[in-house]
Parts: C-alpha cells; sequence; structure tokens
C-alpha cells in the first residue's frame, strides 16, 4: 500500500503526541500527520480537509472525542476513528466501537512507536468495510428494484435456489399458475412440471455447465385447476463468490394459445402436405387407367428411388421430392395421344419422337405448381443419360441432377424387368449385367454400385 494518507491526531498529552508524529517521521513516508490538542482545534482542522484517519485519546480537556463520532453523520462516522485509551478504561473505548469507531488502542509506548503501521492497517480496514457497505447497498437497491419490477410484471418473476426450491415468487403467479406466492414459497418448481417434461428440466437444473448463463425453454405447468399450461420461462443462473451455482432468476410466461396455434397450425399443414400427396397419387392412378401397360410400374420404381435415396444418403426432406417425382416421372405421358401411348408394338422413329416430348410436357405441366419445384427435377431430367446421349437436353454426367441419375438406374431396371405386350421380362441377372454394362456409359457408376446390391438382396 503506498502511504499517502493524511492523518488527524488528537492528543492532549504533548509527550505522547511527540513520540507519535516522531514515529511517522522515522517511517520515512508520504504520509502526513497534523496534531490538535483539544476538540476544539480538532473541529477547526476538520472545517479546513477531511483526513484519512482519526487518533483521538478517549479524554480530552473539553470533552470525550467519542463526541466526534456523532458530529460526522447522523447514523454513523464518514471518517474512520481510533481510539486512544489509557489502561483500564476499555470499557469506554468498547461502547465507543459499539457507537462507530474503528478500533482502540491501549496507549504504550510500545502502541505508539507502532502507531503507523496500526494507522495503515486501520485505513485498509476502513476500505474493506466500506467497500462491503457500498455493495450491500447496491443488492439493497438491486433486490428494490427486482421487487418493483416483479410486482408489476405480467409475466411470473421467481427465484429459486440451485435445486428449484422458490424463494420467492411475483403476484403474477395468482394469473399464470392460480396459486397465491405464499403457497409456492419453499416448495420445489419440479413437481408442477409435466412429467413428459420432467427430465428435461432435471436435466436443465444438473447440468455442470450452462452453455451461457441464461437459457430459455417451453414446458408445461401444473395449473392449481389441475390442468397444464405451456410457459416460456428464461431463466439466469447466479454464482456465489466461489464460483458455486447459488440461485436461478426465472422470468415465466403463459404461452398456450401460442402453443396451440402453433400445433392447430403444423396439423393444417400436414393436412395440407397429406392433400398434395393425394391429389399425386389421384394423378397417377388417371395416367395407369390410360396406359395399362406400365400398370403398378410407377409404385414399384417409386418404393425402390426412396430405396436407392436412403442408401446413397439423401436427407428426410430430399427423399419427400424424390417420392414426388417418381411418383410423376410419367406424368407428361398425359399428353401424349393414345395411337402412340398405347401401342401394342414397337413405334416408329416418328412415334418416338412423340414419345420422347413427354419430359417437356410434364415441366410444362407441374413447373407453375409450387410445392412440386423440387420435384420436377425427376420428371424432367430422368431420361438424360451419363454420356450426353439422353434427352431432353443432352445433359452429360454431372451436370444431370443427383435425383434424376438416381431415378434412371431405377426405371431402367423396372422396365427390362416387367413384361410388356412386345415382349418377355428380362431375368434378373441379365437385368443386373446390362446396368454394369451400362454404368459409367448410360448411367452414373456410382448410382449402379449402389443400387445392385439393393435388387440382388431382394
Amino acid at each position: 500500500m503506498e502511504n499517502t494518507f493524511h492523518i488527524l491526531l488528537i492528543e492532549d498529552d504533548p509527550a505522547h503526541a511527540e513520540l507519535i508524529q516522531r514515529a511517522f517521521e522515522d517511517r520515512g513516508d508520504k504520509s502526513s500527520l497534523t496534531t490538535a490538542f483539544t476538540l476544539l482545534e480538532a473541529r477547526e482542522h476538520l472545517k479546513k480537509f477531511q483526513p484519512s484517519l482519526i487518533i483521538a485519546d478517549w479524554r480530552l480537556p473539553d470533552g470525550d472525542s467519542s463526541e466526534l463520532l456523532h458530529e460526522e453523520g447522523e447514523n454513523k462516522p464518514t471518517i474512520p476513528i481510533i481510539i486512544m485509551t489509557s489502561y483500564g478504561n476499555e470499557r469506554n473505548a468498547v461502547e465507543a466501537i459499539k457507537s462507530g469507531a474503528l478500533d482502540y488502542i491501549v496507549k504504550s509506548s510500545e502502541s505508539m512507536t507502532d502507531m503507523p503501521h496500526i494507522a495503515e492497517r486501520a485505513i485498509e480496514q476502513w476500505k474493506i468495510r466500506q467497500e462491503k457497505e457500498e455493495m450491500q447497498v447496491t443488492l439493497a437497491e438491486r433486490e428494490a428494484q427486482f421487487r418493483l419490477l416483479a410486482e408489476n410484471s405480467s409475466d411470473m418473476i421467481s427465484r429459486h435456489d440451485a435445486t428449484g426450491i422458490f424463494l420467492y415468487v411475483s403476484p403474477a403467479c395468482r394469473a399464470i399458475l392460480g396459486y397465491e406466492p405464499d403457497e409456492l414459497i419453499n416448495t420445489s418448481v419440479t413437481p408442477l412440471v409435466h412429467p413428459e417434461d420432467a427430465k428435461q428440466m432435471m436435466d436443465l437444473l444438473a447440468t455442470p455447465d450452462w452453455d451461457d448463463t441464461t437459457v430459455t425453454v417451453d414446458y408445461r405447468l401444473l395449473h392449481k385447476n389441475g390442468d397444464y399450461i405451456w410457459v416460456e420461462t428464461t431463466a439466469r443462473l447466479f454464482f456465489d463468490e466461489n464460483n458455486n451455482r447459488q440461485e436461478f432468476q426465472a422470468s415465466s410466461r403463459n404461452i398456450t394459445e401460442r402453443k396451440e396455434s402453433a400445433e392447430a397450425l403444423q396439423r393444417a399443414h400436414i393436412d395440407l402436405q397429406d392433400a398434395y400427396d393425394k391429389t399425386i397419387e389421384g394423378w397417377v392412378r388417371a395416367l395407369d387407367l390410360r396406359d395399362r401397360e406400365t400398370e403398378g410400374h410407377t409404385q414399384r420404381v417409386t418404393e425402390m428411388a426412396v430405396k436407392l435415396a436412403k442408401t446413397v444418403g439423401c436427407s428426410d426432406k430430399e427423399i419427400i421430392h424424390i417420392r414426388r417425382g417418381a411418383l410423376l416421372h410419367d406424368m407428361g405421358k398425359m399428353g401424349i395421344p393414345d395411337d402412340i401411348l398405347q401401342k401394342p408394338g414397337p413405334l416408329t422413329d416418328n412415334e418416338w419422337a412423340v414419345m420422347r416430348k413427354h419430359p417437356e410436357l410434364a415441366y410444362q405441366m407441374l413447373s407453375k405448381i409450387k410445392y412440386l419445384e423440387e420435384a420436377i427435377t425427376i420428371p424432367y431430367y430422368h431420361h438424360e443419360r451419363w454420356n450426353g446421349s439422353g434427352y431432353p437436353h443432352k445433359l452429360k454426367g454431372n451436370d444431370i441432377p443427383l435425383h434424376a441419375r438416381l431415378f434412371a438406374v431405377v426405371d431402367v431396371w423396372d422396365a427390362l424387368s416387367s413384361d410388356r405386350p412386345y415382349r418377355k421380362k428380362m431375368p434378373i441377372n441379365e437385368v443386373i449385367e446390362y446396368l454394369r454394362k451400362e454404368s459409367g456409359n448410360l448411367f452414373d457408376p456410382d448410382m449402379v454400385d449402389k443400387f445392385i446390391p439393393l435388387i440382388t438382396n431382394d
């Protein structure tokens, strides 16, 4: 500690005053000592400056130095005061301490000689005391602010110990949970938590380190009327001086209506998705009725395309679009004339030219439907070939969208494995041989490698 403090010594005995003065001078530090021999002189000095410390003899010619304790402030002194007493007067000194004195010292040659060290320790002690008092005042102010906000908030404000016991709960608990605040104090929050949410809450309370000291969580709490309500709670974790969990402070609001609205919206979304899929299935049935040659083909290739998509690591969202695209892969054939689509024998070159328009017809039919914008990849590109010999755009290699490359292998597998009016189905070993032969030519070799185990294990 750098000794730059200023000390007021009140001592009516010149010999004692000189001994203390000499002790400070011998110390050789920057502290200064001003001496007053009476209370009157001390008061005059105090009008001119505020010392860091007052060292005062108990008995003075014009009164007791304890009078300064009451003059320093209405409640407590603002300057630390050490009382010096003669042996046998310790009782008076203790009374002075009760009135606000920092300490007392029994006069002796040793204590007076050691006065610089005593003063240094006293000033340091006073600083610590002041810091604690300021901290307590700050805490009290924060507590008052917390309660003011809590008492007037529509959210339920609560304080809990580290295990979840209610230490405080605001009046809003009446509106949110139906309880009076006193009914919850010293009880645990965990019995109120819905059984399905209890593990989540217990895990949260037990987690040694939160990613952040503030978390927000949705869960259900038991209302006094026996119903569960949804609440959204934002909780902050506080630690003590040893960095141990001390308490949680939480703000909770009723979000039951919001949750119910979200669930209703989710159900409506599911119903809408179901309606979309039912519509697609209706289109597929209409096409099957028109083109009985390929009846059952769409369902088979859809199931197998989904299997292959899972094998190559497509996401759940991608698989939804792959399934829709597979169901709709021949949708463009709705625009092909019956005499070509239902012809029992092989097609002529001109007829094939018309038939090859069905991917573009599919695009024209489906591209304006927003929920199919990602599924349209398969109807539009599934006749493109790895070597660029396909149609309608003669795309090559990885320029062909992944979902179309995947489906192309499945589509040809089913066509070769099925009876047609103009030919019989090929044996599975010949189908596999064909796929391997055309791997890297007509088909993406990676897709062929992943597809063949699916049909050899079936």
